[in-house]
């Protein structure tokens, strides 16, 4: 396993993308070149054990961490219950 060669900073990064569920494993690949595999054992070594099992049984299989499951290929995730913003004068600041 390769974390010894990640900086601290970098594996905190790495299990926070792994942490979200929005955040699909191919994301870590690109930007770590680390395959799913590998991002499961720096999850089992960095969280403590009950952690790490409540997070493997909840991203096993989940559509939003596997980018071939997606039902969406472009663009972020909207769910249509979130207001549109428009207008916006603070962003305009």
């Amino acid at each position: 396993m390769r974390s010894s060669t990640f900086s601290e900073r970098e594996l905190d990064r790495i299990i926070e993308m792994a942490w979200e569920d929005r955040t699909p494993f191919e994301a870590i690949t690109f930007q770590f070149q680390l395959k799913e595999q590998e991002v499961i054992e720096i999850m089992r070594k960095e969280m403590k054990p009950g952690s790490f099992k409540l997070w493997r049984k909840r991203v096993q299989g989940r559509v939003t961490k596997h980018k071939k499951l997606r039902d969406f290929e472009n663009g972020r995730f909207k769910s249509y219950s979130q207001k549109q913003i428009t207008g916006n004068k603070i962003s305009k600041r």
